[in-house]
């Protein structure tokens, strides 16, 4: 079944002004086109190549299609086209099912699957280019997330699996155990030792607040910030292997009134720091 944007963990695009939101629909609706392209499961590698190509030339072509819609859009805001072709590329990655060793081979592989979306939002709304690292560091951490929360799902529908190889074979993990009724201990472990990574990554991302203008965004931000620890604390605690972690209306709840906050006043904190500092 494909996905809508009902289905997403975070929520992307959903605080910014109405007049930016066409902007958001129309590169989500070409990226959620591309993304169930590679995810079909009725479809050969090949196939998938070839459909990916075709929505990479509509694109350019600019014609009535998704992507041609959004290439329109890309050329009318003066918008990098890297902010979608490099969708693909990840998607293209999928599609051909290609492994990953180590855990740097995965952070390079969210700089096309999840960066372009953090750089296309601070690019709408006109943010610094200092904003991009953290943002992408973010970005990284809600791809990964999302890659532990539909581990089972992704080995059983596709046979596809974003554990490193390397850190597998560090605790002693075999494929088939994401195939099992519950996580193995071995599992467990690498899901401790990545939801670490991801918590200090996230503390790093947090420096986004001190760098962007933009209140709308900045209040996303913070939503996203208190959904991801929520996830993560549902991933360490529980067995994605049992059952799938879901965010709850309370975690929604939780972080649209401590989310939002944050967003709205980090940055007046971070300064009143400073001053004391001072």
């Amino acid at each position: 079944m494909n996905k809508t944007a009902r289905d997403e963990n975070f929520p992307v695009g959903r605080l910014v002004s109405p007049k930016l939101r066409p902007v958001v629909q129309a590169y989500y609706a070409a990226a959620r086109k591309a993304d169930d392209i590679a995810d079909a499961p009725n479809l050969s590698d090949t196939q998938k190549l070839l459909l990916l190509n075709e929505e990479e030339k509509n694109f350019f072509a600019v014609n009535d299609t998704v992507a041609g819609d959004l290439g329109r859009i890309f050329v009318g805001e003066n918008l990098d086209c890297h902010l979608y072709t490099d969708l693909l590329e990840a998607f293209r990655r999928d599609a051909k099912n290609t492994p990953i060793e180590i855990w740097e081979q995965l952070l390079d592989y969210c700089k096309y699957s999840a960066a372009p979306v953090g750089r296309f939002m601070l690019a709408i709304h006109d943010e610094s280019a200092a904003a991009y690292l953290p943002a992408e560091t973010l970005c990284a951490v809600l791809q990964i997330t999302n890659h532990l929360q539909d581990m089972k799902t992704d080995a059983c529908t596709l046979r596809r699996c974003y554990l490193p190889t390397q850190m597998m074979n560090k605790y002693g993990v075999e494929f088939t155990d994401i195939y099992l009724t519950k996580a193995t201990p071995a599992l467990q472990a690498l899901i401790k030792d990545i939801t670490i990574r991801l918590k200090a990554m996230l503390k790093d991302a947090k420096i986004l607040f001190s760098l962007i203008q933009s209140r709308r965004l900045k209040a996303e931000l913070g939503v996203i910030f208190s959904l991801t620890n929520s996830m993560l604390k549902k991933i360490e605690k529980g067995d994605v292997i049992a059952l799938r972690p879901k965010l709850n209306l309370l975690d929604w709840q939780k972080a649209f009134l401590a989310g939002i906050g944050l967003g709205l006043f980090t940055r007046m904190k971070l300064c009143k720091s400073n001053n004391k500092i001072k």
